[in-house]
């Protein structure tokens, strides 16, 4: 019998019932073919790799992270509840101890979704990532913590809700958003003013194979992650990279899916994107699991794997070096300050519009965090769409100063008393206090 070096909890939640269309490409297949193949590899007869069931996400749990508009109920369906529930599971088990490492295989993804959710966007309502991490913030304390997101697509949720955040690195490898949705991602876009150098991302061409993407690891993302000495590495794990996927252009394959996890040693690791439901998820999800675990993967191969047919071309390369000296610069010598936005009166505010693809939302907001030295900030966001009015969203961090508590407070009042808000919302992280008021 093989023995896991790092025992292993596999959170699994296929969603039955829940999908945007029947046949859609982000649909309940997705996970019951992984489901069958891991049972056949007999996955769960290896010593120390566990199969556990989700928990189920609290409104409060959603409330952390995100200003639901109208409310939570109008945003999340139970599926997408539980969903974040199995990260929280996962996160749960390596918290108490129980496994040294999770992976929750869990749908509906969450990565596109904003810190402002009116509806869904890029197949997201709720960031599951975001869920879990402020999960673990309230009840185990401030972490340190390095999210790396290896979806196909720019993980633009994640971002805009660390945007601000010095204690969260937020590293992307993505395929170019000038080839894919969402149409962002590129190397300037470096975090708030308090928070510069904290987001990084790295745009990765069209074609890119494993030689690629494993260059980026070693060479850019494993430097960066030494020096931020993160407690906990999260691998916002999109599978839509791979060579047969239906809706990218990119040449990765299960091998090195697994490397890359072996590489980077996540602490958590939570499935996003990936819609070769039969050629690739199975295989690529068994790679994980058995990198995550540190059993050997050698083994695994997908049906039509050709590698000479998916070798990048060698200029390919000469563009990824170029974007990993720039991004390994721009975080070891960030720039002074933001090149978008305006400072007045002590807050840095910029423009920010935002479209629900799924749902044709179409959203506007001005987002301002006060400069601080000491903390995050407190970040005050006035936002109106298609669909609501304009309404108020005020967040003081968990490890807000003085100054920056008081400061929070005080525009939650001026806008009671001031403001012509059709909603307020306040998400005070420091004294864990979560209101909404509606007019």
């Amino acid at each position: 019998m093989l023995t896991a070096k790092n025992s292993l909890g596999v959170v699994f939640f296929p969603a039955f019932d829940w999908a945007i269309e029947a046949t859609h490409p982000e649909r309940e297949e997705r996970l019951l073919y992984t489901q069958d193949q891991l049972k056949e590899e007999g996955l769960f007869d290896i010593e120390g790799v566990v199969e556990y069931k989700p928990e189920v996400a609290t409104r409060q749990d959603v409330e952390r992270v995100h200003f639901c508009l109208p409310s939570v109920e109008t945003v999340a369906t139970k599926s997408h509840m539980i969903s974040a529930g199995g990260a929280i599971k996962a996160a749960r088990l390596v918290m108490d101890g129980e496994m040294d490492r999770a992976f929750a295989l869990v749908r509906p993804p969450g990565h596109h979704a904003m810190k402002v959710v009116e509806g869904n966007r890029g197949f997201c309502n709720i960031n599951i990532e975001a869920v879990m991490l402020e999960w673990i913030r309230e009840h185990y304390g401030p972490k340190r913590v390095a999210i790396i997101d290896t979806d196909c697509h720019h993980g633009d949720g994640t971002q805009d809700i660390y945007w601000h955040d010095p204690n969260t690195l937020f590293i992307s490898l993505h395929q170019d958003g000038r080839t894919l949705y969402p149409g962002t991602g590129f190397p300037d876009e470096l975090g708030g003013p308090n928070a510069l150098g904290r987001t990084l991302n790295i745009p990765l061409p069209p074609r890119t194979g494993d030689e690629g993407f494993l260059y980026v690891v070693e060479n850019c993302i494993l430097p960066i992650l030494k020096d931020f000495k993160p407690d906990l590495v999260i691998n916002s794990a999109g599978q839509d990279n791979h060579f047969t996927d239906p809706i990218t252009n990119m040449n990765f394959s299960a091998q090195g899916y697994a490397r890359l996890n072996e590489l980077l040693k996540p602490d958590l690791a939570v499935l996003e994107g990936g819609y070769a439901i039969q050629g690739a998820l199975p295989y690529v999800n068994l790679g994980i699991c058995l990198a995550m675990a540190g059993v050997d993967y050698s083994h695994v191969r997908e049906p039509d794997f050709d590698p000479a047919r998916i070798r990048q071309d060698v200029r390919t390369m000469d563009f990824i070096k170029k974007v990993c000296e720039m991004t390994t610069r721009h975080y070891f010598r960030p720039p002074a300050a933001p090149t978008d936005g305006d400072v007045v009166n002590g807050w840095h505010s910029r423009m920010k519009d935002v479209y629900y693809d799924t749902d044709g939302i179409s959203e506007s907001q001005v987002e301002s965090v006060s400069l601080c030295s000491d903390c995050a900030g407190v970040r005050k966001i006035e936002v109106w769409s298609s669909i609501s009015p304009l309404s108020l969203c005020i967040e003081i961090p968990q490890t807000a100063c003085d100054r920056c508590l008081g400061l929070g407070k005080r525009v939650l009042e001026e806008g009671h008393t001031k403001g012509n808000y059709r909603i307020i919302q306040c998400i005070n992280r420091k004294e864990k206090e979560y209101t909404q008021f509606g007019f």
